[in-house]
Protein backbone atom coordinates (compact mmCIF):
# COMPACT_ATOMS: atom_id res chain seq x y z
CA UNK A 1 0.00 0.00 0.00
CA UNK A 2 1.31 3.61 -0.65
CA UNK A 3 -0.12 6.92 -0.78
CA UNK A 4 -1.07 6.91 -4.08
CA UNK A 5 -2.95 3.70 -4.23
CA UNK A 6 -5.35 5.11 -1.71
CA UNK A 7 -6.29 8.29 -3.60
CA UNK A 8 -3.67 11.10 -2.75
CA UNK A 9 -3.19 13.67 -5.32
CA UNK A 10 0.49 12.88 -7.10
CA UNK A 11 2.10 16.54 -5.47
CA UNK A 12 1.10 14.74 -2.35
CA UNK A 13 3.03 11.75 -2.63
CA UNK A 14 5.62 13.61 -3.92
CA UNK A 15 5.62 16.17 -0.79
CA UNK A 16 5.74 13.18 1.54
CA UNK A 17 9.05 12.26 0.29
CA UNK A 18 10.43 16.02 0.79
CA UNK A 19 10.98 18.51 2.66
CA UNK A 20 9.78 21.47 0.01
CA UNK A 21 6.09 21.34 -0.65
CA UNK A 22 3.96 21.76 -3.88
CA UNK A 23 2.77 25.59 -4.21
CA UNK A 24 -1.31 24.47 -4.56
CA UNK A 25 -1.43 22.56 -0.97
CA UNK A 26 -4.10 24.11 0.74
CA UNK A 27 -4.09 25.61 4.25
CA UNK A 28 -4.50 22.30 6.01
CA UNK A 29 -1.70 20.42 3.95
CA UNK A 30 1.10 22.65 4.69
CA UNK A 31 0.15 22.88 8.43
CA UNK A 32 0.37 19.12 8.34
CA UNK A 33 3.27 18.85 5.83
CA UNK A 34 5.33 21.01 8.08
CA UNK A 35 4.60 20.04 11.41
CA UNK A 36 5.36 16.29 10.42
CA UNK A 37 8.59 17.33 8.75
CA UNK A 38 9.50 19.24 12.17
CA UNK A 39 8.45 16.23 14.23
CA UNK A 40 10.39 13.95 12.06
CA UNK A 41 13.58 16.00 11.68
CA UNK A 42 13.76 17.95 15.47
CA UNK A 43 11.20 16.24 17.88
CA UNK A 44 12.73 17.40 20.87
CA UNK A 45 12.17 20.74 19.60
CA UNK A 46 8.23 20.46 19.10
CA UNK A 47 6.33 23.06 21.61
CA UNK A 48 2.54 23.48 22.36
CA UNK A 49 3.06 25.94 19.27
CA UNK A 50 3.58 23.74 17.12
CA UNK A 51 -0.11 22.82 17.28
CA UNK A 52 -1.48 25.76 16.92
CA UNK A 53 -1.99 25.97 12.53
CA UNK A 54 -2.74 22.46 13.39
CA UNK A 55 -5.98 23.97 15.14
CA UNK A 56 -6.16 26.92 13.10
CA UNK A 57 -6.71 24.21 10.63
CA UNK A 58 -9.55 22.21 12.24
CA UNK A 59 -8.11 19.69 13.72
CA UNK A 60 -9.15 18.89 17.16
CA UNK A 61 -7.18 17.00 19.82
CA UNK A 62 -7.86 13.78 18.20
CA UNK A 63 -6.91 14.29 15.15
CA UNK A 64 -3.82 16.01 16.30
CA UNK A 65 -2.98 12.78 18.29
CA UNK A 66 -3.62 11.13 14.98
CA UNK A 67 -0.81 12.86 12.89
CA UNK A 68 1.27 12.80 15.95
CA UNK A 69 0.84 9.01 15.27
CA UNK A 70 0.92 8.45 11.70
CA UNK A 71 4.34 10.36 11.50
CA UNK A 72 5.63 8.21 14.22
CA UNK A 73 4.72 4.79 13.11
CA UNK A 74 6.67 5.79 10.19
CA UNK A 75 9.78 7.35 11.80
CA UNK A 76 9.69 4.18 13.47
CA UNK A 77 8.88 1.87 10.95
CA UNK A 78 11.33 3.07 8.49
CA UNK A 79 14.04 3.30 11.28
CA UNK A 80 13.47 -0.60 12.27
CA UNK A 81 14.41 -1.48 8.50
CA UNK A 82 16.57 0.66 7.72
CA UNK A 83 18.15 -0.45 11.12
CA UNK A 84 17.62 -4.16 10.01
CA UNK A 85 19.08 -3.75 6.68
CA UNK A 86 15.77 -4.55 4.89
CA UNK A 87 15.70 -4.38 1.26
CA UNK A 88 13.40 -2.03 -0.72
CA UNK A 89 10.42 -3.67 -2.43
CA UNK A 90 10.38 -3.78 -5.90
CA UNK A 91 8.04 -0.81 -6.76
CA UNK A 92 10.61 1.29 -4.72
CA UNK A 93 13.21 3.39 -5.78
CA UNK A 94 16.88 2.92 -4.39
CA UNK A 95 17.39 6.37 -2.22
CA UNK A 96 19.50 8.82 -3.67
CA UNK A 97 23.13 9.46 -2.74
Amino acid sequence: MDLASEGARAELVSAAKSEEPPRDLTGRERALHEFAVKLTKTPGSMTQEDLLPLRQSGLDDAGILDVCQVVAYFNYINRLADGLGVDLEAFMPPPKK
